[in-house]
């Protein structure tokens, strides 16, 4: 492909669109999957979970090193990845437990968020090599097309095993058998794109953590992904147990999600004109005043939460598409060696999701928070919303916080 040809973005959307679908709908269904299929409590779940992120604390650095050695084989190496995390999603959702199912779950998401680690780091190390050739604005139009497919990603795999369920006996099953579908479409898509031009040699984790603007915007991508760690993580409890609403999860998701896709592109197009951190700090504001009324809601009102999954639906798509745009320009300035760089940024999104679950499932279930229809004490209920929605309000204050001290000459 002719070097800064803005060709087959559409590759990149549908690439994004497979590590999404194993992202954050891993967080949204397994745990309740496994509470409700084999009785595993909340507070080994969220255990597990954790146990994973410190897993990754030494993991996704190496994996981030790794990426760089195979730059030359890259394709092969990604084919690889695809494979073993196509694999372990089978396992985790389609074979029934050879082991205990804490255990069984322990192991696949292990294999599930290796494998996703690797691959979103040389996605997103190959993204800064392509974008670099594609104008001043190609980090931002790049993230326009990969942050939508990731976004749409995102509504199929969430809503899918809700789907399934109304026409099959085993929706789950049926989602990771779709998932592995999708793996090998996205291989496929991509085998052109794996090329080391403009892919410098690793040179470690140095220039970008003594890096005051990559660090920071390290910071705030930690405090800004809390948020939607801490509400995904809820959803469905939210949904069943505080409405009172079992059977709209799957609708509910959809109308969330498809929301974020569509305002993807507008927030893309307005940060090409107006900068990215103006336009990222006004949705951050505007999400505050759009999940903050979820704290206001209760049984019935499901109506008035298809309003909130719009509004906060709709930011989203500006803190998924902008904040990685800025900072993938900044390692193209400060860092040759992106694919070690999004290491570090592997790791800090997905500490953040595992941080909400071992912080507030233990929780709940100490409350007496129970799942599947059963009833549940107030207190616990009152609590479920409070985490639900108080919560994520007041981590996106700390995050608008920490995003007004990056200057305006350090937008990139």
């Amino acid at each position: 492909m002719r070097a800064g040809a803005p060709r087959n973005l559409s590759a990149y959307a549908l690439f994004a669109a497979l590590l999404s679908a194993a992202g954050l709908p891993i967080y949204i269904h397994a745990p309740k999957f496994y509470v409700d299929e084999y009785g595993v409590s909340l507070a080994a779940l969220g255990a597990v979970l954790f146990g994973l992120r410190l897993l990754d604390v030494v993991q996704d650095p190496l994996l981030g090193k790794l990426a760089e050695k195979l730059r030359h084989r890259r394709g092969v190496a990604v084919g690889i990845g695809a494979g073993v995390m196509a694999t372990a999603m089978i396992g985790l959702f389609a074979i029934a437990p050879p082991v205990r199912p804490i255990l069984w779950f322990g192991a696949m998401l292990t294999m599930v968020f290796s494998a996703f680690s690797f691959l979103t780091i040389c996605f997103y190390a190959q993204g800064v090599a392509k974008a670099d050739g594609m104008g001043a604005t190609g980090h931002l139009a790049l993230a326009r097309w990969r942050e939508t497919g990731a976004l749409l990603g995102v509504c199929v795999a969430s809503v899918t095993p809700v789907a399934l369920g109304a026409v099959m006996g085993a929706p789950f099953a049926g989602f990771a058998v779709g998932f592995a579908v999708l793996a090998g479409l996205s291989v496929f898509a991509m085998r052109g794109e794996w090329h080391s031009t403009g892919v410098a040699a690793s040179t470690g984790f140095g220039p970008v953590l003594a890096d005051p603007i990559a660090r920071k915007l390290l910071l705030i991508a930690l405090v800004n992904a809390a948020p939607v760690a801490v509400s995904s993580t809820l959803f469905l409890f939210y949904v069943e147990i505080a409405l009172e609403a079992p059977g709209w999860e799957g609708a509910l998701l959809l109308l969330f999600f498809l929301s974020a896709a569509g305002a993807a592109p507008l927030w893309g197009r307005l940060a090409e004109r107006f900068g990215p951190k103006p336009v990222l700090l006004c949705a951050m504001v505007l999400g505050i005043f759009a999940f903050g009324g979820a704290v206001l809601l209760g049984p019935g009102d499901v109506p008035l939460f298809a309003l909130v999954c719009v509004a906060s639906g709709a930011v989203l798509g500006a803190d998924l598409t902008l904040l990685p745009a800025m900072f993938a320009a900044r390692l193209a300035k400060i860092s040759p060696s992106a694919a070690e760089g999004f290491g570090l940024w592997a790791f800090v999104s997905k500490f953040t999701l595992a941080f909400a679950a071992v912080a507030l499932l233990p929780a709940l279930e100490r409350a007496g928070l129970q799942s599947g229809g059963q009833a549940n004490p107030p207190d616990a209920v009152r609590l479920l919303v409070m985490f639900y929605a108080a919560v994520p309000c007041v981590l996106k204050l700390a995050a608008i916080a920490l995003l007004v001290t990056v200057r305006d000459s350090e937008r990139e």
